[in-house]
């Protein structure tokens, strides 16, 4: 084979292509675990309720929320990024307190509840799997999930667990075995189709509040800070400032954690209305009707399969939601906290952290269904959102800010649109509940 020959150039072609995939996937951090958590228990319930009760009908939100979602956290990326510093603290030092304590308050209030709702779904599987009820099995997870998240990392959990998410893209396979109406798939992705119901309103904002949940905001900017103190700068000054390359880097990063996010809310949406919904199942209550959406794939195995992608998405998405608290009350107080710091160093910060955690524990103990506490935990998130979308958007836009690095037209544009679509789904969403 000579150095010109055919198959010597595509040789080196793959050998190119091979190293750039490398680069590319090296590259990936804090947006890549962002997107993982994003696809929470309260994330997954909610599309199996949604692709059950209405089809393939709301596919096109996966066109709506994308953009969107991939806007705000891109913001929230490079907001930590150029200052050095995480949400709440850019809060702190640009507004009141009661705007910062405001802000805080909404993160927590949603939080407790997601986790709540989370540890209840993961509990609710076990029992599935086990036969053991599964109020013995929330205090498990939620001991085991405080002590890792005290005496390991974050990084650590994200590791280990993120391979049981992989079991959310049986999804995928189970959605063309089910055997769909393509073309009636095709048109409800890219026209979309509006039912003026309470209940289709509530579906549409607990679609956006799990997809653009404001936890993820406080965290994204936090574990941007957390990337560049790893990397040896632990100053505020070291940390101030990105170059055009990191932002592109990140905004690569962030597209990818949202995409990857994206498409798993997409095909189990269409994988529940292909199945349970083809079948007049339109109400969900249990997580044994919600895993058989994967029974074309998995047969009489689609209960553990369902139950390891919700665990596994749990062990993601809960230390994300205690943590979030914690860094954004940490920050509002100006106390020491960070998941790569030991307990005895960051007391405040991990006491947070236990705190939302035993929280989220009494609420699963006040006899709630936990597939509607799923389903009602990302609607909060969604009527929460939006003040806290408005503060990401006039920071990050702000040169005394971002400098340089402030929004453009076309992040400002989704920003607001952002923030104005989950406005109105929540106004409708309670005036056709009030009608009703």
């Amino acid at each position: 084979m000579t150095h010109n020959s055919p198959a010597a150039r595509a040789a080196r072609r793959a050998f190119v292509l091979q190293g750039r995939f490398r680069r590319f996937f090296s590259n990936l951090g804090p947006g890549l675990i962002t997107g993982a958590a994003d696809d929470d228990p309260s994330g997954i319930a909610t599309y199996s309720v949604t692709g059950a009760a209405f089809g393939y009908a709301p596919l096109w939100t996966a066109i709506l929320s994308f953009p969107l979602m991939a806007a705000i956290q891109i913001m929230c990326a490079r907001l930590g990024m150029v200052t050095g510093l995480g949400l709440a603290v850019v809060i702190r030092v640009r507004y009141p307190r009661w705007v910062l304590w405001g802000a805080c308050s909404l993160l927590v209030l949603a939080n407790v509840v997601n986790i709540a709702a989370d540890l209840g779904g993961m509990a609710d599987v076990s029992q599935l799997l086990t036969g053991v009820r599964s109020r013995y099995w929330t205090p498990v997870y939620a001991l085991v999930l405080v002590w890792l998240l005290f005496w390991t990392s974050y990084r650590t959990i994200a590791r280990v667990f993120k391979w049981l998410t992989l079991a959310l893209f049986a999804y995928v396979a189970a959605a063309f075995l089910a055997h769909p109406d393509w073309l009636a798939v095709v048109r409800a992705t890219l026209i979309p189709r509006v039912q003026w119901t309470a209940s289709y309103w509530a579906t549409l904002v607990a679609i956006l509040g799990t997809t653009i949940s404001p936890y993820l905001f406080f965290w994204q900017a936090a574990q941007e800070v957390e990337e560049e103190i790893a990397s040896g700068k632990s100053t505020v000054a070291q940390r101030e400032g990105a170059s055009r390359r990191e932002l592109r880097r990140s905004r690569n990063d962030v597209l990818t954690g949202m995409f990857f996010s994206n498409l798993v809310m997409y095909f189990i949406i269409l994988t529940a209305a292909a199945t349970l919904h083809a079948q007049g199942r339109t109400a969900i209550s249990t997580a044994r009707e919600a895993a058989e959406a994967l029974r074309p794939l998995a047969g009489a195995g689609a209960y553990w399969l369902f139950s390891l992608g919700l665990i596994g998405a749990g062990m993601l998405g809960v230390p994300v939601l205690a943590g979030s608290c914690a860094y954004a009350i940490a920050e509002a107080a100006d106390w020491t906290g960070s998941l790569e710091v030991h307990p005895p160093l960051a007391h405040g910060f991990y006491a947070v952290i236990a705190i939302a955690m035993g929280l989220g524990l009494g609420l699963d103990y006040a006899g709630l269904n936990a597939v509607k506490m799923l389903f009602w935990s990302a609607v909060l998130n969604g009527a929460l959102a939006p003040p806290l979308l408005v503060l990401v958007v006039l920071l990050t836009s702000r040169a005394d800010v971002m400098g340089e690095h402030r929004n453009g037209p076309l992040l400002r544009w989704l920003g607001w649109t952002c923030a104005v679509v989950m406005l109105v789904a929540t106004v409708v969403m309670l005036a056709t509940a009030y009608l009703a």
